[in-house]
């Protein structure tokens, strides 16, 4: 115990202050009011991130270039935790962080593969880079590079000796026969998530107990709603589902995943594993409405669970993971207010995906 408090010391002190400027539920509420994208901004100025939106000129203040430079404060709070972090638990922030490069693969992906469909005054790199996630000297990807290979079997080639290669080997050979890029996004996915979660594994004591809370919160969600959209979206068969999904978690077990793939109950499902979620069975009276709402709900439950990970004992790796996951949750709320406001969306179609104002509730 007392190399975990001499350990975390530092970097606990410097997390909750980090944390304590993240906007509040009532500051989300309060920008949500903005009557417009300019005015939206404005009072996004006066923020944490006033500095990241300072350094735009107003002509160049788009709603895309406005929801990059929100990223760019994330990436610089993934950076401070990396660097702060405890040797024994650097990995695990490394893999957490590299879920947007993760993203950034399937852009540069997606891409090269609808380049026919661009404008063609518009170079294709400057196309993609500006979808891009700023993740800066961390990224292993030579995205320029694949955008301007042309085509999937050349620009993959390009990512011998990264973390992806071994996983993109594999997956290319049912590319090269369906010229499709699920099964590679898939394949990535799946990679991704075994590795954080062995990371957390691999952890001891109050570490392993929060990460694994912490990470396990985050991979139930996405494991429960692949199984899920696999079978009422895609009508994939129940071999696919298993195969398609993870066969571990903290709450979802994988007999849960696999009763969803053989065609089981899943209002029930959802309920056992998140009972907090009332009324399941009304949401999904109609899947293809009820699921995007679920999901929102998911994620609720991973701002409650990170949120309360600050009461207790902080030293431990919890209090940086569940920061980190915050800042993004909080940056997707911003986006969801950007897109909105710059769309002029009627308020009952984006204050219900809000994730931060249900903690006014």
């Amino acid at each position: 115990m007392a190399s975990g408090v001499t350990g975390y010391a530092a970097i606990s002190t410097k997390v909750r202050a980090m944390y304590s400027n993240l906007l509040t539920p009532q500051d989300i509420s309060r920008l949500s009011d903005s009557p417009d994208f300019p005015s939206l901004i404005s009072s996004l100025k006066n923020t944490q991130y006033g500095p990241y939106l300072a350094s735009l000129k107003d002509n160049e203040l788009t709603p895309r270039r406005a929801i990059q430079q929100l990223r760019r404060r994330l990436a610089d709070s993934y950076s401070s935790v990396v660097q702060m972090s405890p040797e024994q638990t650097r990995s695990l922030v490394k893999q957490l962080f590299r879920y947007f490069e993760l993203g950034n693969l399937k852009a540069v992906l997606r891409s090269i593969q609808t380049v026919s469909a661009w404008n063609p005054d518009v170079a294709p790199w400057d196309r993609v880079n500006e979808v891009l996630f700023p993740f800066g000297s961390f990224s292993t990807l030579p995205a320029q590079a694949m955008v301007e290979a042309g085509n999937v079997p050349a620009a993959v080639e390009l990512l011998k000796g990264t973390p992806y290669e071994s996983t993109m080997s594999f997956a290319m050979k049912r590319f090269s026969a369906e010229q499709n890029l699920f099964p590679l996004e898939v394949a990535l996915d799946l990679d991704y998530w075994r590795r954080l979660w062995a990371e957390a594994k691999k952890l001891s004591g109050l570490d392993r107990e929060a990460a694994t809370k912490i990470v396990g919160g985050l991979l139930d969600m996405n494991n429960l709603m692949w199984a899920i959209r696999y079978r009422v979206y895609h009508k994939l068969s129940e071999e696919e589902i298993i195969n398609y999904t993870l066969p571990f978690g903290f709450r979802v077990r994988d007999e849960d995943v696999r009763a969803i793939a053989a065609g089981g109950d899943i209002a029930a499902i959802v309920s056992r594993a998140f009972p907090s979620i009332a009324d399941v069975n009304t949401l999904l009276e109609h899947p293809q409405a009820g699921l995007p709402k679920l999901e929102v709900l998911l994620k609720r439950q991973v701002i409650r669970q990170c949120t309360a990970a600050f009461i207790g004992n902080p030293f431990h790796i919890g209090l940086p993971l569940a920061f980190l996951i915050l800042s993004d949750l909080e940056i997707q709320d911003l986006v969801v207010l950007i897109e909105a406001k710059s769309s002029a969306v009627q308020d009952d179609d984006f204050r219900s995906v809000l994730l931060k104002t249900s903690l006014l509730n």
